[in-house]
């Protein structure tokens, strides 16, 4: 129970992936907790404009190419064509269907929600303002930062013109435009290139680093490169912005390279903010870089020692997924717990058509470090399944030690890349003894199945060992 001189023993400012699950994790071991969210719904950032509403557009569109390529292969039904708008109506039914279910998460586990803006009195205390104008202080032996981040916003870009969107509010986009720019081609710049060409819109991706997401493995960058090429995207590289100009008719990007480029909308994808602003941390001590990212330590403590923060808000790997995980591991150490679970190893998902995953190391990492390793790779096109389902664009390769047969990286590139990962993902996470890439050779695989790609692979790898 919280200390008497405390109203709660943890306050949740945020109620996104790492707020909601450090709230739960709080609540289940018997500590008095309340979130703070200063929208009206619960689900933060993720839920209402990232990953839930992107991804439910991006599995529209994948549906309406696979039903076009079939028809054009079959030479009888007329390809289908949908706007932009429409294809959102079905990605607001998913977001509702989110927060309806998120809602309940609190009110089955008696969490109060409290609709305001937080700031920091002090180390134990916050303040929430109302709508109303209103306020109220509230205390806490614990408190867990969470309010995720934003798309960052150069001063000399007019972000409040109808033809200029960031990656929240081009899901207010009200028409189909005939082509776009994308200015990042980071995560967010390629799964919306994907996407928008998919829809027939002509891409232009300015990208302002060599390769396209130079995180990735060469080869998977490559033929994600290739790919959005294949599918009409024009891919600019080493390019930098000199201004953006709008008007009635249209939008030019001016280039450094002297490049002028015309669109009828702009799309801006060139990194985030932490929202982390007005909340008083500075006066606390608890440290932030220049994007207004928390600094925390492997227990998601701030400078401050009852403060934790999780989620967008410290930065990388800025997933969903390792943000659930870093609400819970900080409200263990909140709570005491002697030891807790830093998030390190954490498979990419990357939701471009087709989707990408991979985790471990690079053939470029292995190389640095001077790590033997072999390849053993499995195209989609010769699986059984991919041609069955017609997901034949693709590819998993495994990187091995050829010693130990120890697995080093796994990287995917294809349909269904994202789970297929968590197979491979499985086995890196064996003890020493348990990972070797010779489980998919001894293992047996349902036929057909795109999880058989694992023991073409193995088997692949292997034999060039015999060479």
């Amino acid at each position: 129970m919280a200390d008497q001189q405390y109203d709660f023993d943890m306050l949740v400012i945020g109620s996104g992936p790492a707020g909601e699950s450090a709230a739960m994790n709080a609540i289940k071991h018997g500590k008095r907790c309340v979130v703070i969210e200063n929208q009206l719904l619960v689900g933060g950032n993720c839920t209402h404009k990232g990953t839930i509403p992107s991804k439910a557009l991006r599995q529209s569109v994948k549906q309406l190419l696979r039903f076009n390529n079939r028809a054009i292969i079959g030479d009888v039904i007329t390809p289908l064509r949908y706007t932009f708008p429409s294809l959102l109506v079905g990605a607001e039914t998913v977001v509702q269907r989110q927060v309806k279910m998120r809602a309940k998460f609190y009110v089955r586990n008696g969490i109060d929600v409290i609709r305001g803006q937080a700031s920091f009195v002090n180390e134990h205390t916050i303040v929430v303002a109302y709508a109303d104008g209103s306020e109220q202080r509230i205390s806490g032996e614990n408190i867990m930062i969470a309010t995720g981040s934003r798309p960052y916003h150069p001063d000399n870009i007019d972000f409040n013109h109808n033809r200029i969107y960031d990656s929240d509010t081009i899901l207010q986009m009200n028409h189909t435009p005939r082509k776009i720019i994308i200015y990042g081609a980071g995560v967010i710049g390629c799964e919306y290139a994907s996407i928008f060409s998919g829809l027939g819109m002509k891409v232009e991706l300015i990208n302002g680093r060599e390769n396209l997401l130079e995180f990735l493995d060469d080869e998977i960058s490559d033929a994600l490169s290739y790919h959005l090429r294949d599918t009409g995207v024009m891919v600019r590289h080493r390019e930098q912005y000199s201004s953006i100009e709008a008007g009635d008719k249209g939008v030019t990007l001016k280039l450094e390279s002297g490049k002028i480029i015309r669109a009828d909308a702009l799309l801006w994808c060139n990194g985030r903010t932490a929202n982390t602003d007005d909340m008083n941390l500075d006066d606390l001590g608890v440290e932030r870089d220049h994007r207004g990212q928390i600094k925390v330590n492997q227990r998601y403590q701030t400078a401050v020692p009852n403060i934790f923060a999780g989620g967008d808000v410290i930065g990388w790997p800025s997933l969903a997924s390792a943000a659930y995980n870093q609400g819970r591991s900080a409200a263990a150490a909140a709570r005491g717990k002697s030891s807790n679970r830093f998030v390190e190893q954490v498979a990419t998902g990357i939701y471009t058509i087709p989707e990408i995953s991979s985790i471990g190391r690079t053939e470029t990492e292995l190389t640095t470090a001077q790590v033997p390793y072999e390849v053993g790779r499995a195209f989609f096109k010769d699986t059984a399944r991919g041609q069955i389902s017609g997901n034949m664009v693709g590819m998993l390769k495994l990187l091995f030690h050829p010693q130990t047969k120890q697995i080093l990286g796994i990287h995917c590139f294809g349909a269904e890349a994202t789970e297929i990962i968590h197979i491979g993902q499985a086995i890196m996470n064996q003890p020493a003894e348990g990972n070797s890439i010779e489980y998919f050779v001894r293992t047996t695989f349902n036929y057909p199945t795109m999880a058989e790609a694992y023991r073409i692979a193995a088997l692949n790898g292997l034999n060039r060992l015999l060479d």
